[in-house]
């Protein structure tokens, strides 16, 4: 029997007659201009994101603000994992109060001021109304191996707190976006099953890197050759552009009220359950049995009155079970992310550390007139690197939803959602291993003195003459890691949840996401304390030629590995309740 419609769901008429006059031709017949307006709007948001935070090292690193290599990473990686652990404020908004269409809407129009600030600070007027004059920064004599007499400090980081501000408003309104335009645009299709769920989940995670891609071919060219004024503008235009296509696109939208957060009842339960741990198995046993219960034990009060609220209802309790079961999977995955967001920080250090040629050779120049004029100044942006990650997507998401995972389904060989979540894992340690092993080479060129001086934009780096290429595999195989980490994990937060707690627990998703980041960058700014630090070395000012950041690789690998055994282990388990649940629902006796 179909289930009531959702008071104040809206769905398009026009979807509404072709389902009543004939069969749908595919998942998304009759919803085909709603997914791709989501789908568009994806591309122009993950296109102003990647111009924002592609190139945010150098931004910090470069002479406009003379920060570290490490305090640079650090704030690159704080910027990233608040804009992913900030979501579920984005997802109880939708959830309690405005629904996903007005939450999104919203959280695009803080998103599109903030981003504002970006190309402000870029100008010189600009950072010296919002920042001041930049302190003077004396060179300080280079400390001895275990001299403790000699004290060296990094430099106080210009423009800091209205950096730090800025850029954690602006990760609020991203994270609300991404944590409610994922399960809305979802939400388009949902009603036409699970098929139609993957498939657009797999299309979703193309979209974005189809905004990634141009985001790294034009705005991190311009940012890393031209200037960063111009490379922040383009991020704030493709913001506007996104809010508008959204607004004209409500009428195809599927859209739903907010039906009520169960944040603050799924708090309660927990606070219950651990504080006695039977309560809740006791509570659901009589919900089920039907059996009533006293004021006492729904109240926890002996003079209980039938104005009082009553106790958790079965779909509470139900849907605590569930999140107890998901929790675990989803904070397994931690490693995981504290190695996928090295991608945009310590892989990026690393790059502006090793032999980056130009774009245009000079032989090649003097055969074109045109390009003559170019003068041959032009460095392969080091944010480039990142298109080894984006093409493997771009090629295998459509290769994976076209041809490989039909092919298996029809077979019914398709791994579920938890197993491609593991080899995603297996992949990103792959990944932080070599990415190890490179920065150890790195480390013996520059001990051997096989180093070259380089320019990358207005700044000078010390770097390896080993070439920037060797990073390509590490690159590409935290690109196939998303594959099968991280569009799993989305269809695995949005299938799994209960439909009431679907924008909270992408929400916790994403949020997730943020802990890995912070985690890195927590760890990272550990070993930068004085003396013991492996990141520690202000003598290098500027450079990471005196650090051992291949430590830092390797010990990610290690916290990888040890997850990925937990990550089996807490999966097979999931998959053996959830089989088990399955043969004990009403109806399925006997089969």
């Amino acid at each position: 029997m179909a289930s009531p419609a959702v008071r104040g769901e809206r769905k398009p008429l026009l979807g509404q007659e072709k389902s009543l006059n004939r069969p749908a031709l595919s998942p998304f017949e009759g919803r085909k201009a709603a997914c791709a307006a989501v789908l568009l709007v994806e591309i122009l948001e993950r296109a102003a994101f990647f111009g924002i935070v592609s190139n945010l090292v150098l931004f910090l690193n470069s002479s406009n603000f003379n920060w570290g290599g490490s305090q640079a990473s650090r704030a690159a990686l704080l910027f990233l994992g608040a804009s992913y652990l900030l979501s579920p404020i984005g997802g109880w908004l939708a959830d309690a109060y405005l629904g996903r269409y007005w939450t999104i809407a919203f959280s695009f129009l803080l998103y599109l001021v903030m981003a504002c600030l970006l190309p402000a600070i870029a100008s010189p007027d600009g950072r010296l109304w919002l920042c001041g004059e930049m302190p003077a920064y004396p060179v300080q004599p280079s400390c001895q191996k275990g001299d403790k007499t000699c004290q060296q400090q990094l430099p106080g980081q210009y423009c800091g707190p209205v950096m730090y501000t800025g850029l954690l408003l602006l990760a609020l309104g991203i994270s609300s976006v991404k944590a409610n335009l994922t399960p809305f645009g979802a939400d388009q299709v949902t009603d036409r099953g699970r098929d139609a769920t993957r498939r657009f989940f797999n299309w979703f995670y193309w979209s974005i890197n189809i905004g990634a891609v141009f985001s790294l071919l034009v705005v991190a060219f311009i940012q890393q050759n031209v200037d960063f004024l111009t490379g922040y503008a383009i991020p704030a235009v493709c913001l506007a552009l996104a809010l508008l296509v959204f607004l004209l696109a409500a009428p195809v939208f599927v859209t739903k009220p907010a039906a009520g957060s169960q944040v603050s009842t799924m708090l309660h339960l927990a606070i219950q359950s651990s504080c006695c741990g039977q309560a809740l198995q006791k509570l659901t046993t009589k919900i089920r049995t039907g059996s009533p219960q006293s004021e006492t034990e729904v109240t926890g009060s002996p003079l209980g009155t039938r104005h009082q609220p009553a106790g958790p209802s079965q779909e509470d309790v139900s849907n605590f079970q569930v999140m107890t079961k998901i929790l675990p999977v989803l904070l397994t995955l931690i490693p995981y992310w504290m190695v996928y967001f090295q991608m945009q920080s310590t892989y990026y250090l690393q790059g502006l550390h090793l032999f980056i040629p130009n774009i245009f050779d000079h032989s090649y120049l003097n055969s074109s007139g045109f390009l003559a004029a170019v003068d041959g100044e032009y460095t392969l942006p080091d944010a480039w690197l990142l298109l080894a990650n984006v093409v493997v997507l771009l090629i295998l998401v459509p290769l994976k939803d076209r041809v490989i995972d039909p092919f298996l389904a029809k077979r019914k060989l398709l791994p579920s959602a938890l197993k491609r979540m593991a080899l995603g894992m297996l992949f990103g340690l792959g990944s932080v291993i070599i990415a190890g092993v490179l920065e150890t080479k790195r480390l013996q060129y520059v001990n051997n003195n096989q180093t070259i001086s380089q320019h990358i934009g207005k700044d000078e780096y010390v770097a390896a003459s080993l070439s920037i290429w060797w990073q390509i595999p590490q690159y590409l195989l935290i690109g196939i890691s998303e594959i099968f980490a991280s569009i799993p994990g989305l269809e695995f937060a949005y299938s799994e949840s209960p439909k009431s707690m679907q924008g909270a627990i992408m929400g916790l998703f994403f949020f997730i996401s943020g802990v890995g980041s912070l985690l890195g960058s927590g760890l990272l700014a550990l070993l930068s304390l004085p003396d013991t630090g492996w990141m520690f070395c202000p003598e290098d000012y500027g450079n990471i030629n005196k650090c051992r950041m291949d430590y830092y690789f390797f010990l990610l690998a290690g916290i990888q590995t040890a997850t990925c055994v937990l990550f089996v282990w807490i999966s097979i388990r999931y998959e053996h309740q959830q089989r088990t649940s399955c043969l004990q629902c009403p109806g399925r006796e006997g089969n």
